[in-house]
C-alpha cells in the first residue's frame, strides 16, 4: 500500500460489510465503520487507533450528517465511501405492502443517497474521492419471482450512480457500481430478510416453494465475501477505478444473459425503432 486512506463503510457490523471492514483495517487503512449497533462493531473489529465506530441508520439524514462530521473531525478526510447497508423484502409485488416497499427503497436506495449527499462536500473540498455502491446482480437483470421491491431499489441505485459518476468526475471523484452474485452473507437471515404475508390466493401454489428456496439458500451461497473484500481493495486502488465491477462467475453469467436479451430486443424491432424520426 502506498497511501493510508480513510474508508467510510455503511452496514459494517454484519455480513459483507463486516468482511469489507476487516479487509480495510488489515490493509493498514483508517476506517469509519458504521451501523445501528456500535457495540457490535467494536466487538467485531476490536480496538484500534485506525478505527472509528459510529451509529448510523442510513434512512436518517441527520445520522448521515453527524457520522460524516465525526469522521472528518477524527481523520480529517474521507477517501472511499462504500454504501453497503441493505435488506431484502421478498415477496410477490401484489403481496408486498406499500409500507414494506417504501422500507426497501428507504434502506437500499434513499439510504445510499443520504450518506453520499453528506460525504460529497468533503470529497469536493479534497478534489478527490471514490464512491462505491454495493448493488446486486438484481440491479442488472431481475427476471425472478419475489424480487420486485429489492430489484426496484437496486435498479434505482444503479441509475443514481451512473448519473452521479458524470456529475462529480470534474472534482476528481470516482463512482463505481459493484454487482455481486450470490455471496455467503447474512442477507438471507431473519435479521435481514422479511417475507410478504400471503394475501392473494392466485399465488398460493408458487409461494411456499419460493420461500423454502430462499431460506434454503442461506449459508449455501457459493461466493466468498472475504475474497470479495480483497477484490474491493484491488479495484479501489486501480487508476482509474472501474465504472462497474461484476463480482462472481454467476454474476458475469447473468450480465452476459442480459446483454444477449438486450441485443435480441434491439434486433427484433430494429426497423420499427429506427423509423421514428421526423420525415426529411
Amino acid at each position: 500500500m502506498t497511501e493510508k486512506q480513510v474508508w467510510f463503510i455503511t452496514g459494517a457490523g454484519r455480513g459483507m460489510g463486516a468482511d469489507f471492514a476487516k479487509a480495510v483495517l488489515g490493509a493498514g487503512h483508517r476506517l469509519v465503520a458504521t451501523g445501528r449497533d456500535t457495540e457490535r462493531l467494536t466487538k467485531l473489529l476490536g480496538a484500534s487507533d485506525d478505527l472509528l465506530a459510529l451509529t448510523l441508520d442510513v434512512t436518517k439524514r441527520g445520522d448521515a450528517e453527524a457520522a460524516v462530521k465525526a469522521a472528518v473531525e477524527r481523520f480529517g478526510r474521507i477517501d472511499v465511501l462504500v454504501n453497503n447497508a441493505a435488506n431484502f423484502h421478498a415477496g410477490f409485488f401484489e403481496e408486498i405492502t406499500p409500507e414494506q416497499f417504501e422500507r426497501q427503497l428507504a434502506t437500499s436506495l434513499i439510504g445510499p443517497m443520504n450518506v453520499t449527499r453528506a460525504v460529497l462536500p468533503v470529497m469536493r473540498r479534497q478534489r478527490a474521492g471514490h464512491v462505491i455502491a454495493i448493488s446486486s446482480s438484481a440491479g442488472l437483470g431481475a427476471g425472478y419471482d419475489f424480487m420486485t421491491a429489492y430489484a426496484a431499489s437496486k435498479f434505482g441505485l444503479e441509475g443514481f450512480m451512473e448519473s452521479l459518476r458524470v456529475e462529480v468526475a470534474p472534482f476528481g471523484i470516482h463512482a463505481t457500481i459493484v454487482n455481486p452474485g450470490f455471496f455467503r452473507t447474512e442477507l438471507l437471515t431473519v435479521q435481514s430478510t422479511s417475507y410478504a404475508q400471503s394475501s392473494v390466493a392466485d399465488y398460493d401454489d408458487r409461494r411456499a416453494p419460493l420461500v423454502a428456496y430462499w431460506k434454503s439458500m442461506n449459508g449455501q451461497q457459493g461466493g466468498d465475501p472475504a475474497k470479495l473484500a480483497q477484490a474491493l481493495l484491488t479495484i479501489a486502488g486501480q487508476e482509474p477505478p472501474p465504472r462497474r465491477f461484476i463480482a462472481g462467475a454467476d454474476a458475469i453469467a447473468g450480465a452476459e444473459q442480459k446483454i444477449k436479451e438486450l441485443a435480441e430486443d434491439i434486433e427484433s424491432n430494429r426497423p420499427l425503432s429506427t423509423s421514428l424520426a421526423f420525415d426529411a
